[in-house]
Order: C-alpha cells, then sequence, then structure tokens
C-alpha cells in the first residue's frame, strides 16, 4: 500500500518528470557533443596524418631520386671498354662507391644473359647468379631506368630494393649498372621505420600499387608481405584505384582507424599513415566521460534540491489531502479546509471549499433527483419500492391490507405521434396534476415510466378493494375533461389494473398482478378498471 501511495505521489512524478528531462538532456549533449567533438577531433586527426604522411613520402622521393640520378650518371659514364675487363671495371665502380655509398649492398654491371660482370663491395658467390629473370633487367636492357620490385636479396639474403640503368653504347644496351639497397640500410627508408604515431607500431606503411607488396613497414614483420586482397579493406582498394587522402576505415579486425594516403611521385608508391580510433577519438571518450560524471553529480544534488522543494512547497497540500481523507471517512465533520498560503497551492485549497459548500448544496437536489420523475415530480419507481416494502412492513404489523394501482393512458401514443414529444411531455405533466388531485396525503402516486403510473394505497381495512375502485373511480372521471395543449383538445383515457394484498404479499408479485390486470383492461379497447386480489 504503502509503494502504491508512492507511485502516485505527485512529488514522485514530479520528480520523475524532471529527472527524465534532465537524462533525456545529458543523454543529447552526450551524444551531440560526442558526434560535434569526433567530427571536429577526424578533420584535425585527418590533416595531421595527411602532414605526416606526406612530410615521410617527401623524404623518401629525396632518396629515391639521389639514387636515381647517381645510377643514371654512373650509367652514363661508364667506359665501355671496362665491360670487357672485369678488374678495371670492379676498380671503377669502387672509386664511385665509396665516394657516394648509396646503395648500401653495392654496384654490379649485368650482362644482356644475366651474368655478374663485376661488382662492389665484392661477394664471392654473386658471380655465379644469374640475373636474367630480374623485371629490373629486363626493364632496363629495353633502354630505361627501373626500380625492382622489392625482394631478399640472392647474394645478402636480406630485404633489398634494386634499381637498374640501361649502360648504352651505340644505342645499344651491352650491360645494366644495377645498385641495390638494404630496405633497412641507414639513411634509406629508417624515417617511415622507426617513426611511431603515439605508441601504435603500425604507423606507417610503404605500399607499391604496382607489385601488390609492402615493401617496408614500421612494424618490421610486415616487410614485403602483400597487399589485403580484394575486397577486405575498402579503404585499401580505393587507395589501389587512385584514392588519395585521409579517411576514418576499418580494419580487417573491425576495429576503427584514420589513415592518410600520400603517393611518393618518383615511384608511385604509397605512403599510409595509420592512426587507431581509439588513441584519434580518445578526447571524445574522455569528455563524454566528464559529462557523464558531471551529469551524476547533478543529477544526485538536482534529487535532493527539487525533493526538499516540492515538499515543502506542496506541504500544505498533502495536509488539505489528509484532512479531506479523514471527512471522508467520518472521523471528522464535512468543513471547508484551512488555507494557510495565498498561492496556487492555497487557491486549489480555497476552490476546493467553494466545490464543498456547492456540493452540500446540491446534496439535497441530489436526493431529490435519486427518488423523484424529472418531468412530473412524482416519485419514481426507486422511492415508489421503498414505500411499498414500508407499506408491506406495516400491514404486517397492523393486520391491515394495501391496494396497488398501476396505471396506463390509452391514446397517449397517437398525441406523441402527431403533435409532438413536447406536447406529450405536456400531457404527462397534466396527468399527473389530475391524478395527485385524487390520492391522500398519505398515498404514494409514482411514474415508473412512459405513460405509466402507479398509485399506493395503505393502511386500508377489510373494505380495501372497494376504497381502490372508488379511488380508481375518481381517477377514471379526471380523465373525463379533454386536455388542452398547444391550443389542441386532446382526450385520453386510462386503464387502471388493481391488485388488493396484505402484509405477507410479495412487493414484485404485487406490482406484477396489477400490471396484468391493467393489460387486462387494455384488451377491451375502453378505459376502466380490473381487480386482481393476491
Amino acid at each position: 500500500m504503502r509503494s502504491k501511495r508512492l507511485s502516485d505521489s505527485i512529488i514522485i512524478r514530479l520528480l520523475a518528470l524532471s529527472l527524465a528531462i534532465m537524462i533525456f538532456g545529458v543523454l543529447s549533449r552526450y551524444y551531440a557533443l560526442g558526434s560535434f567533438l569526433r567530427q571536429d577531433l577526424g578533420q584535425v586527426v585527418s590533416e595531421q596524418q595527411l602532414a605526416l604522411a606526406g612530410y615521410v613520402a617527401h623524404d623518401i622521393d629525396d632518396k629515391i631520386r639521389q639514387r636515381k640520378a647517381l645510377l643514371s650518371r654512373l650509367a652514363t659514364a661508364l667506359p665501355p671498354e671496362l665491360l670487357d675487363q672485369p678488374d678495371a671495371l670492379r676498380a671503377w665502380l669502387k672509386e664511385r662507391y665509396q665516394y657516394q655509398p648509396l646503395f648500401s649492398i653495392g654496384l654490379f654491371v649485368v650482362r644482356p644473359d644475366g651474368r655478374v660482370i663485376a661488382d662492389y663491395p665484392e661477394v664471392p658467390h654473386r658471380m655465379q647468379v644469374n640475373y636474367g629473370d630480374r623485371d629490373y633487367i629486363r626493364q632496363s636492357l629495353q633502354g630505361r631506368f627501373y626500380i625492382g620490385k622489392a625482394t631478399t636479396g640472392r647474394s645478402s639474403g636480406v630485404p633489398v630494393l634494386p634499381m637498374s640503368a640501361p649502360v648504352q653504347v651505340s644505342g645499344e644496351v651491352p650491360a645494366v649498372l644495377v645498385g641495390v639497397t638494404a630496405i633497412a640500410a641507414p639513411g634509406f627508408l629508417d624515417l617511415l621505420q622507426q617513426s611511431r604515431i603515439g605508441d601504435h607500431r603500425d604507423s606507417f606503411l610503404l605500399i607499391s600499387p604496382r607489385d601488390h607488396q609492402i615493401i617496408t613497414a614500421s612494424q618490421s614483420e610486415l616487410t614485403l608481405q602483400p597487399t589485403p586482397e580484394p575486397g577486405r579493406d575498402p579503404l585499401h582498394d580505393q587507395a589501389m584505384a587512385g584514392y588519395r587522402g585521409a579517411a576514418v576505415a576499418a580494419t580487417l579486425q573491425g576495429e576503427e582507424e584514420v589513415r592518410a594516403i600520400v603517393q611518393v611521385p618518383s615511384t608511385g608508391w604509397l605512403v599510409v599513415a595509420k592512426l587507431p580510433g581509439r588513441d584519434a577519438f580518445a578526447t571524445v571518450a574522455r569528455v563524454q566521460s566528464f559529462t557523464l560524471r558531471q551529469a551524476l553529480i547533478a543529477f544526485v544534488v538536482f534529487s535532493l534540491l527539487a525533493c526538499g522543494g516540492m515538499y515543502i512547497v506542496l506541504r500544505p497540500l498533502f495536509r488539505a489531502a489528509r484532512h479531506a481523507d479523514r471527512m471522508t471517512r467520518g472521523e471528522l465533520p464535512l468543513e471547508p479546509l484551512p488555507i494557510h498560503r495565498k498561492d496556487e497551492v492555497g487557491y486549489l485549497i480555497a476552490s476546493f471549499n467553494r466545490l464543498l459548500r456547492k456540493l452540500e448544496d446540491k446534496q439535497t437536489e441530489l436526493a431529490q433527483m435519486a427518488h423523484h420523475d424529472s418531468l412530473t415530480g412524482l416519485p419514481n419507481r426507486l422511492l415508489l419500492s421503498d414505500r411499498l416494502h414500508v407499506a408491506l412492513a406495516q400491514a404486517q404489523r397492523r393486520e391491515t391490507r394495501l391496494a396497488l394501482l398501476f396505471m396506463d393512458l390509452d391514446s397517449f401514443k397517437m398525441i406523441n405521434d402527431t403533435l409532438g414529444h413536447k406536447a406529450g411531455d405536456k400531457v404527462l405533466w397534466q396527468a399527473a396534476q389530475r391524478l395527485s388531485g385524487t390520492v391522500r396525503q398519505s398515498d404514494t402516486l409514482a411514474r415508473i415510466g412512459g405513460d405509466e403510473f402507479v398509485l399506493l394505497l395503505s393502511d386500508l381495512d377489510d373494505k380495501a378493494e372497494d376504497i381502490a375502485r372508488t379511488v380508481a373511480g375518481k381517477c377514471l372521471e379526471a380523465f373525463d375533461t379533454p386536455f388542452l395543449v398547444s391550443g389542441t383538445s386532446c382526450r385520453l383515457g386510462i386503464s387502471i389494473g388493481i391488485a388488493i394484498g396484505d402484509g405477507y404479499s410479495n412487493p414484485d408479485s404485487l406490482l406484477q398482478a396489477a400490471d396484468q390486470a391493467m393489460y387486462h383492461v387494455k384488451k377491451t379497447g375502453s378505459s376502466g378498471c380490473q381487480t386482481i386480489r393476491l
């Protein structure tokens, strides 16, 4: 019961409404602020990633261009006659290599059949290796500089990047000059390999779209690994199709990641800078967490203040409710409630007091309406039933008799149909007045519905039937005079059924007997009366 009262309390409802509005505001602010910060930070982080990737790509491009320029100059400057002098050619390569050692694995010259003529630094088993199947050898034999596919060196056994330039003599390419750099060589791709964005190991990738290969990465395990298969990484697929820029994408593990993609101009390679979403949007999570903590504190403080404030404001209302409840239980008399304040609560109590006075004024009127017919003012069926029970009890106690006259107007339906219901109501009122003039003050004349009236004659002696017939005759005489309605003279008859009973008669049986007697009169087609003795 107490929990039910709490759930019905206006304070609880107002507090719940206020807290619901507050929670809605907090959640709206939580998601709106998160969305705004995420969008704003996403743009900032994307620009930062693009700047980092662009810086790394520029560094790689410079180093590739240096090696391309050096290798092209050496190929142009190489004396053709040295192609037949391996020792002299090796000395020539040594002199240039020591002067500008950009190729950490070394330089070597290859014949069109793939055999090495000379190399420096000298690798004993290199002379036995055939390089004719290498892509960079085939391309340079066609007369152009070429950067080969990164691979594991046959001589060095480490990941390397080969470059080749044709040695041209009179439009022919009798040899190819090859420079090989270890991918992990200091001063080459170490900026990309050693750079980290925060604590993220896999921060940078260097990708060759031509070879579908990861050349190297800040996570060394990815060096020389193939790129993801088409369809597994949508942003990677877009990059391979030509997309350059920054975007938020999902990793192969389904985690969020901010990626920037920049091209190395001299090679067509792609530098990819990556940052996990949890790091990129860490500020968003912290701000949202702070917002929730502050909202929780505000929630508790507001709840306490709201409860106390509403209790103080509504305390007079609670007192009035308890006072009114005691009045309804009969513990206190019905009286106006005390007014302590002139605010809305006071106005409500004053209105209640006015309503209480009106209810008292209307109580008698309601009682009258509950027991009387509104049209004729006669007792209704309910009051007739009460008085019939009282009359039977008196008859049993005094050993007297009573009579019940059931009366129904003849030809009343014709008046309603021809002159209208308002005319019919006037006829019923006049009929009630005429019938009232024929009865004693102690008798009860009631209208029980439509054009049906019942007259209760109580406290009768052994001549009850004679008295009832005499009264019935007066009622018949009352209808001899025509009714004047809206300037029209109307004649009405009345059929009367009489039931005579004593103190042991059943009320319903008595009323039903009078009704049956009235219907017997109706069947004769003329006004009159008939008696049934119970």
